[in-house]
């Protein structure tokens, strides 16, 4: 499933009360990059609102607003606030363990989600390689 993300912000600027939503597709969002990119960046490109101008500024001070998360997202979004760093940490251990999961089947027949011990030394391994 998608993992996605409805943020609006809410602000008044020059007399009129804006509302600009937005729709995060997370998985392509971290797919590109390392780190989340701001969601005021998004939100003023899902409404084609110039990041220079003074309308954007203003929206800056406003706070966001998080809703309605699906996927493996949905985790992490309590009361209208999202937890960034624990859904990118769980987000790419996913994504390693999709990879790793036919490789310890194949290779050793062993189910993944069944062998939690063995999933963590897989992982530990990845990173140990990863990180030297």
């Amino acid at each position: 499933m998608t993992n996605t993300l409805e943020v609006h912000v809410e602000f008044s600027f020059r007399g009129e009360t804006h509302r600009f939503p937005a729709t995060v597709d997370l998985d392509e969002m971290l797919s590109k990059c390392d780190i989340l990119p701001s969601f005021y960046e998004i939100i003023a490109q899902h409404n084609k609102i110039d990041t220079y101008s003074y309308l954007y500024e203003v929206m800056e001070q406003a706070e966001i607003v998080f809703e309605k998360a699906t996927g493996l997202a949905a985790q992490f979004l309590k009361e209208g606030r999202f937890d960034f760093g624990g859904f990118t940490a769980r987000w790419r251990e996913s994504r390693i363990l999709d990879l790793l999961r036919p490789i310890a089947q194949r290779e050793l027949g062993i189910e993944l989600d069944s062998d939690a011990a063995f999933r963590r030394a897989l992982l530990g391994a990845y990173w140990l390689g990863k990180n030297s």
